[in-house]
């Protein structure tokens, strides 16, 4: 009679968790339902560049973590970068959730990877890796509070490597006498030239360029795969790092001083009279821009 007892009370017991345990589970099914759906929705805001419907899916407070970049921090700054990034020629972004976990009433994780693709001067260029995007559950409504995107694109040739392939023979080239064509390239505005001096910024070699601006030219946010050293030749010209073009942050520099910006950090600038830059480094020396995902 008494084990009868004691397992009606066990068999009541488990009844009970799992009559407890199935509104939470249900829940959480629904959850992740809904925050599928707004992932979707994200991804066809970006394709119509609906600017304001993807800073609205975020918190005032979010955080952006781009790779090798700056983190991106509140709702300005946000709306800044996606700004230009919707702005980027050809773009084509998509995830595809791996995973939605839904840890709490109001705390959820969604992991995946990603593809990207867009037109540059030399043709499409793809980007591609994992991300990770963390959602919060704001008076009923879920938003993200962070997004990690991370790429997966392979490093740089080693610097052995890559020497290999720079010219053995001499150069030189008198100022006077170099050639000067117009600077192209996605979101870059007219009126800028480039002469090069050495090696072929296509290739994986090293180069050096001049790029000329007339006064006033303004370059907007952009970012190379490899690392550039640009010194200033004549005029002046300021340089700003973030992405977001911001004049207040703008750092100018004169003849003779020097910059190094490194692999896939967004940057933008100002010409200050008619300026003459010197960019040496690898190639390929590639114009994308907005920043990097």
């Amino acid at each position: 009679m008494k084990i009868t007892r004691r397992m009606a009370e066990r068999t009541a017991l488990i009844a009970l968790a799992i009559a407890a345990f199935a509104p939470t589970a249900h829940a959480q099914q629904r959850d992740a339902r809904t925050i599928r759906e707004l992932s979707d929705q994200w991804q066809r805001d970006v394709a119509a560049q609906n600017v304001d419907a993807i800073v609205a899916l975020h918190t005032p407070d979010a955080v952006v973590m781009l790779s090798h970049a700056p983190l991106v921090t509140g709702s300005t700054a946000i709306r800044g970068a996606w700004t230009e990034m919707v702005k980027t020629p050809g773009l084509v972004l998509h995830w595809t959730p791996t995973k939605i976990e839904v840890a709490s009433p109001t705390v959820a994780t969604e992991y995946g990877t990603y593809t990207e693709s867009y037109d540059t001067p030399q043709g499409k260029a793809t980007d591609a890796g994992n991300y990770v995007t963390i959602w919060h559950k704001i008076n009923g409504k879920w938003r993200v509070a962070l997004d990690a995107p991370n790429t997966t694109a392979p490093l740089p040739l080693p610097a052995s490597a890559a020497m290999a392939m720079d010219p053995s023979t001499m150069e030189m080239h008198a100022a006077s006498g170099l050639t000067w064509g117009d600077l192209t390239g996605p979101g870059i505005p007219p009126g800028a030239k480039i002469a090069v001096l050495h090696g072929n910024p296509g290739g994986p070699g090293g180069f050096v360029l001049r790029l000329q601006f007339p006064d006033g030219y303004q370059i907007p946010v952009h970012w190379h795969p490899m690392g550039e050293n640009v010194t200033v030749v004549s005029g002046s010209l300021a340089i700003g790092m973030g992405n977001a073009f911001d004049a207040s942050a703008l750092h100018t520099y004169s003849p003779g001083d020097f910059a190094y910006l490194p692999p896939r950090q967004s940057h933008y600038g100002q010409a200050h009279g008619a300026t003459i830059v010197q960019v040496n480094g690898r190639g390929p020396f590639v114009i994308n821009p907005g920043a990097p995902k």
